[in-house]
């Protein structure tokens, strides 16, 4: 009669190796997946999120403050360039130039000229590394 417990045990060794063959592959497969989609993430939208933070940044009550176009380069995420210009009448800019190649949002807001002076807009946000 043979011993029921001798039926599909495994070395320990064996089983060792199994699991790092195992383990092997799906690194090497994460790796590979990770540089195919490495060029994905470099085509996204940023000139949006950024004009969002950037107008929040600079409004109060719904209305842009031309005062505080220098403080919205704080709102732009790091490692990354930005111009930020608004024009109502006149011209407000924070940033150096940007290229031709970035990435830019334009959008109309209410700009504050004065007390009780309100006017409209633009503010343009240009995003690059």
């Amino acid at each position: 009669m043979s011993r029921s417990s001798a039926r599909g045990a495994t070395e320990p060794l064996a089983a060792l190796v199994a699991v790092f063959a195992v383990s092997t592959g799906l690194a090497l497969y994460a790796g590979t997946l990770d540089d195919t989609l490495a060029g994905v993430g470099d085509n996204r939208d940023l000139a949006t999120p950024t004009a969002d933070a950037v107008e929040r940044r600079i409004t109060t009550g719904g209305v842009v403050d031309p005062a505080r176009v220098p403080d919205s380069l704080s709102a732009v995420p790091s490692g990354y360039e930005a111009n930020v210009t608004l024009r109502a009448e006149r011209r407000w800019a924070v940033g150096p130039t940007p290229p031709s190649s970035a990435d830019t949002d334009n959008r109309t807001v209410s700009v504050a000229l004065g007390p009780a002076t309100v006017r409209r807009g633009r503010l343009r946000v240009a995003v690059w590394r």
